[in-house]
């Protein structure tokens, strides 16, 4: 991870390691206004899928700032800092709310952050279509 340009259909291994590490993240969706919204959110990253996942509460407001970008999704990144060393990814988010999708969801987040999320019925999975990835190791 030694540029700041990635390929997300083939990310070199020590930037997938990096997203397998235990790291706080922030996600920065777009208010009505144009305006960045940034909140720290637990995120997992499948780069086979070149899927990003965040698990969170169908009335949070990035919820809402998703599903109001319509139908063709919403422009949003994912980031996170270890000291010297981060790791973008850029790309259309999606609200998903099939049972399947949230579950894979949360045993993805399970895995990196080394515990089973408490059950939520209320609960969705922003799913980021990654189209762009950065960083720097």
């Amino acid at each position: 991870m030694s540029t700041y340009r990635v390929n997300p259909s083939a990310p070199d291994e020590a930037y997938v390691s990096f997203w397998q590490e235990r790291h706080l993240c922030t996600l920065t969706t777009l208010r009505p206004d144009g305006s960045p919204h940034v909140v720290p959110v637990g995120v997992t990253y499948d780069p086979e899928a070149r899927l990003a996942r965040v698990i969170t509460n169908k009335t949070s407001t990035k919820v809402s700032h998703v599903l109001g970008a319509g139908p063709d999704g919403a422009r949003v990144a994912v980031c996170q800092v270890a000291g010297r060393r981060w790791a973008t990814l850029e790309g259309r988010a999606y609200v998903r709310t099939e049972p399947g999708r949230v579950a894979e969801a949360e045993r993805r987040y399970a895995e990196r952050y080394g515990r089973t999320p408490g059950e939520n019925p209320s609960r969705v999975v922003i799913e980021i279509e990654v189209e762009g990835a950065l960083g720097r190791g």
